[in-house]
């Protein structure tokens, strides 16, 4: 088992003390962006009677800790999410980072490299927003065209507050050709590979490309698990893939699912509802059972892997 302690909203947890980790997922994201005058604003009770059912489940479930990913630009709000943690036993994890191109705040938009660095090495080390909350791991994103100079002046951002904290790096991160540039920008800054998260990997197809991301030592994240517009025999086969390749330690499994829309009725989002947390145990796993992996290898998926990916070593 992987050693070290990961930052929720509560406070630091010992990863031996963990066992089921959802490493990307949302709670409240607000997609109309930062330029709305309500932007990222809700009842925090409200929010939590939105939610309170789908997190009770996945308590349920086994899930002990869940990873939220909506970070500055798609509605980061602190307070909420200390609202929520008091309300179930799922250790809650913060981002600090911001979105892709379109989404980041003008008060952003001129920031240095190293400004930039700072403010999330402050996030990461002393508390978000000041509060307490330490930030849990750094989210970025990149444009569908991506990366912009923006998004590049992000990428290195986050790989020198990394640097300083040992904090992991997740990136959304559409199809094989962005990820493999991002790679070759952060080890240009001297990032470790096994830093950073390809979020959203099952948008490439070619499990080739996902081979290739694992042997310079990131994570592949499939992170559509319950989605209905994604194909789960795809992201089954490419977690096989990888497993029967030798790479089943650079896997990340969740569902991307959730969360509160502000501005929506009861907060639900419009088109795709509120999804649950819970598919991944109750239809992904039995799935890998049945195509022969053993218990072993699915607690390194879902246990070990993301409780390394996401941990701090040293004094907490």
């Amino acid at each position: 088992m992987s050693s070290g302690w990961i930052h929720t909203i509560k406070g630091p947890v010992a990863v031996e003390d963990l066992g089921l980790i959802l490493p990307h997922e949302h709670l409240f994201t607000d997609l109309r962006g930062p330029s709305v005058s309500d932007y990222a604003q809700a009842d925090a009770e409200d929010v939590v009677r939105g939610l309170s059912a789908n997190l009770a489940a996945a308590a349920a479930s086994g899930v002990t800790a869940l990873v939220e990913c909506s970070t500055i630009g798609v509605g980061r709000n602190v307070a909420i999410l200390q609202r929520l943690a008091e309300h179930t036993p799922i250790h809650l994890i913060a981002p600090t980072g911001v979105y892709r191109d379109a989404f980041i705040p003008a008060s952003m938009r001129d920031l240095e490299v190293e400004a930039l660095s700072e403010m999330w090495i402050r996030d990461l080390t002393e508390g978000i927003d000041g509060t307490s909350v330490r930030a849990g791991f750094i989210k970025i994103a990149m444009s569908d065209d991506g990366p912009t100079p923006l998004e590049v002046r992000n990428l290195k951002a986050a790989a020198r507050a990394s640097q300083r904290t040992g904090a992991i790096i997740g990136s959304h991160t559409i199809g094989g050709r962005i990820a493999r540039r991002e790679l070759d920008i952060l080890e240009a800054e001297g990032l470790d590979l096994r830093r950073f998260i390809w979020i959203h990997a099952q948008t490439e197809p070619d499990p080739a490309v996902h081979l290739e991301v694992a042997r310079r030592g990131a994570y592949v994240e499939f992170d559509a698990i319950g989605a209905p517009d994604q194909s789960q025999e795809a992201m089954r086969d490419y977690t096989l893939a990888l497993v029967k390749a030798g790479y089943a330690e650079n896997v990340l499994l969740s569902h991307d699912a959730g969360w509160y829309q502000p501005g929506r009725r009861g907060g639900v989002p419009e088109n795709v509802g509120m999804r649950g947390y819970t598919a991944l145990v109750t239809d992904f796993i039995p799935a890998l059972r049945a195509a022969g992996l053993t218990d072993e290898t699915i607690k390194l998926l879902t246990v070990t892997n993301p409780a390394r990916a996401f941990a701090f070593v040293g004094e907490h």
